[in-house]
């Protein structure tokens, strides 16, 4: 049966790491939902966390093929019992004058904010988990949507002690 994993990997930061990683899971017939790579404090190390569906034999065969990779120093699979995750998404939505308040009041329920508006728009950036994400766009539909942006899925470890830094 398939199932949603996040993994995160701690990387080197240099040029081709990234596409290497997307390639050893397209390579083996996976669809990457999301990817997200960012450097961290450490500017020689990145940050990457990959969300795909799989069975649990195939994604246990994935995570020991990522950590064989030469820039890969680490592989964890983020689970909500043991991480923190979100993503971020803006929504550009058709808004005259008389939907405004409508859609602020909306955005608001959301803890969403209002970064910009026009005489026939407003955009609106939202950062939560993915059924919040999907909860806000549902709901912010009936009003027009004209564009949505949405960032790839982010996370952390909550627990443990916290790793040393620039341990990489």
């Amino acid at each position: 049966m398939e199932k949603r994993y996040i993994y995160s990997l701690i990387v080197q930061n240099r040029a081709g790491v990234l596409s290497r990683i997307a390639g050893l899971l397209t390579r083996r017939g996976f669809n990457i939902e999301t990817c997200s790579a960012a450097e961290t404090d450490n500017p020689g190390v990145s940050l990457i966390v990959v969300v795909f569906k799989s069975d649990e034999k195939n994604a246990i065969q994935i995570k020991k093929q990522l950590e064989k990779q030469v820039d890969v120093f680490e592989v964890k699979e983020l689970t909500s019992d043991s991480s923190v995750t979100r993503e971020h998404v803006m929504v550009k939505v058709s808004a005259n004058e008389d939907e405004r308040i409508n859609i602020i009041s909306v955005a608001g329920i959301f803890r969403a904010n209002i970064i910009d508006v026009s005489p026939k728009s407003m955009i609106i950036e939202l950062t939560g988990n993915t059924g919040k994400i999907d909860a806000f766009i549902e709901t912010i539909k009936p009003f027009g949507i004209i564009q949505v942006a949405r960032a790839g899925m982010i996370g952390i470890e909550r627990l443990g002690a916290a790793p040393p830094l620039h341990k990489y």
